[in-house]
């Protein structure tokens, strides 16, 4: 059996059974895994992913096998592992697996090393922490690395510092800035699992409620839109003029953290900033108030200025805790303020994540074809990929479009007729 550190391998029956039903919702990744079965454009590639372990990662993780890449596989999050789908993709599909959900800090890192031990050429990241890691810890092993990609946001924003920094020693491209992953991932994929995540965890009512989104990117979009779509009232907070302004537009109340924390039910982070729920958040929120993040690290939330005013914690349901301030407020925390709708739900819908992980898929061998051309930098998805994976997801929604006209492409390409 391949190398691997997971929960209990007697799980793989139930995971395999998890993968194949997140797999009907995933057509574009299993056309893309019959062409690559057939021409093997990965043989040979050695891949460190570091991504949410789910029904979702592993059906990419299957395709990139099936293009005749090795995999090491860990978890860019502790609470994100399913740990069925973990022991599937060990016993079923002979892939190595570095993944536990819940595990502490020392084992996430450790689990990225072990990952990494197969002297990657490409790595595939969600968050940078691998990149992070090869290029502060394991700089040895970045003479056989010719590339890499980013699933998230937050990821993107490490690299692009990295990039300007001139610290990145290897092209990457940046797949959360392909149409077909964030206007569709980031927007109806977050909203969804979010708002999905918070019900699990709470079995709180969401219409009537005061909801709090801060950050208005696709993420927050997502979150304000399916909250409102429960019937709460949806406040958000942003330090964008031009974001602000928008969800203004879009029909809800804008205002500052520290006013909308006087009245708010229930807040969502989706910023990828520190502290944005602070000291001073807490110190006015009401009795009962119920904080989470949908961020991609624990770091939105100011949880150990939280413990300092608070005279007692306690876990009052799976994936809750309850603070009980000094003046006998309660403040709950989802999650340990890690990504909500991976700790508390099983993360996103398969049929967004067939899109975001097609451009995985499509961007490994792209990089793989184009490294020796790509400088030490951030690129976005090739133009040519997002279509064709467009064209691919609308195809097997049965969904036709029309096409221009040589009269129509005639006249956009000119400037001599008018009206």
């Amino acid at each position: 059996m391949v190398r691997h550190h997971i929960k209990d391998i007697g799980l793989a029956n139930k995971g395999k059974l998890r993968i194949e039903w997140a797999a009907q919702e995933m057509p574009v990744l299993k056309s893309i895994a019959e062409r690559f079965r057939k021409e093997k454009p990965l043989k040979g590639i050695r891949v460190t992913a570091c991504l949410h372990v789910t029904t979702e990662t592993a059906s990419l993780m299957e395709t990139l096998k099936a293009g005749g890449a090795e995999i090491a596989l860990c978890a860019s999050n502790p609470l994100s592992t399913q740990d069925d789908v973990a022991a599937s993709l060990v016993k079923n599909s002979g892939i190595s697996v570095f993944a536990i959900k819940g595990e502490d800090t020392k084992t996430y890192y450790r689990h990225i090393k072990d990952s990494l031990s197969i002297k990657p050429q490409i790595t595939m990241d969600d968050g940078a922490d691998v990149v992070s890691t090869l290029h502060k810890e394991e700089k040895a092993l970045l003479k056989y690395v010719i590339g890499g990609t980013e699933e998230t946001t937050t990821g993107v924003i490490r690299l692009k510092a990295m990039a300007a920094d001139g610290a990145l020693q290897y092209p990457i491209i940046a797949v959360n800035d392909a149409y077909t992953k964030h206007l569709f991932d980031n927007r109806y994929g977050t909203g969804q699992s979010t708002v999905d995540g918070i019900i699990r965890a709470t079995n709180r009512l969401i219409a009537g409620s005061v909801f709090v989104v801060a950050g208005y990117g696709w993420c927050g979009r997502g979150v304000a839109m399916r909250a409102k779509g429960h019937g709460a009232r949806v406040i958000v907070t942003e330090i964008d003029p031009l974001k602000a302004l928008e969800a203004t537009m879009d029909g809800y109340e804008v205002m500052s953290i520290k006013e909308a924390s006087r009245i708010g039910d229930i807040f969502v982070t989706a910023t990828g900033n520190i502290n944005v729920i602070s000291k001073e958040c807490f110190s006015v929120m009401k009795d009962g108030a119920i904080v989470c993040n949908t961020g991609h690290f624990n770091v939105e939330i100011d949880i150990e200025s939280l413990k300092m005013l608070s005279k007692t914690k306690r876990i009052i349901r799976d994936y809750v805790e309850e603070y009980t301030l000094k003046n006998g407020r309660r403040i709950y925390v989802l999650g340990e303020g890690r990504l909500i709708n991976l700790a508390a739900a099983e993360g996103h819908p398969s049929a967004v994540m067939d899109m975001s992980f097609a451009n995985q898929a499509l961007c490994a061998e792209y990089m793989v074809k184009n490294a020796k051309k790509l400088q030490k930098t951030v690129y976005s998805v090739p133009e040519s990929i997002d279509k064709e994976i467009a064209r691919l997801k609308l195809k097997a929604m049965g969904i036709k479009v029309d096409t221009l006209t040589a009269e129509q492409k005639k006249y956009l390409q000119s400037w001599e007729m008018g009206t």
